[in-house]
């Protein structure tokens, strides 16, 4: 997919970040965007309390721990399927980063959706928890399969 057919997006209005926008946008349900807003906001403002440090460095710290080098593709050939792995590109880097966050949010219960998210950002800032762990099991999938690397398309 081209550049000129994706939406440009708005730096948000607290912080001035593009990444932060985007980010809200993930968190963002059924067309919620205040709501998400709020969430996000208020988990930055848990994190400045919890680690004393600038929430937006958290937060990009966390973003870039949380980012895949490497995934598997399934890649048909011959009638056989094969995991083949492949690099990943900065923009998608950042999307599976972002979802793997919210997964692992939206997954523990118990608490209120900011203070989860930003226990999940302060883990990944810090590389632990379940999206960092994700990534982990990614890129071990992609060594295993290594062997299937010379299947990857060349453009």
């Amino acid at each position: 997919m081209s550049k000129t057919n994706l939406k440009e997006i708005k730096p948000d209005f607290v912080h001035g970040s593009l990444k932060l926008s985007k980010f809200i946008n993930y968190v963002m349900q059924k067309g919620q965007k205040a709501t998400a807003q709020k969430i996000v906001y208020a988990a930055l403002e848990i994190i400045k309390k919890k680690t004393k440090e600038d929430s937006l460095d958290v937060f990009e710290r966390a973003i870039r721990n949380a980012s895949p080098l490497l995934e598997v593709r399934s890649r048909r050939i011959g009638g056989a399927t094969y995991q083949v792995p492949q690099e990943v590109k900065g923009e998608r880097q950042f999307s599976l980063a972002s979802r793997w966050i919210l997964q692992a949010v939206r997954a523990a219960k118990g608490k209120p959706m900011a203070e989860k998210l930003a226990n999940e950002l302060i883990a990944a800032s810090k590389e632990e928890g379940k999206a960092i762990l994700k990534k982990v099991n990614t890129h071990r999938m992609a060594r295993a399969n290594q062997a299937f690397a010379h299947f990857a398309r060349r453009f």
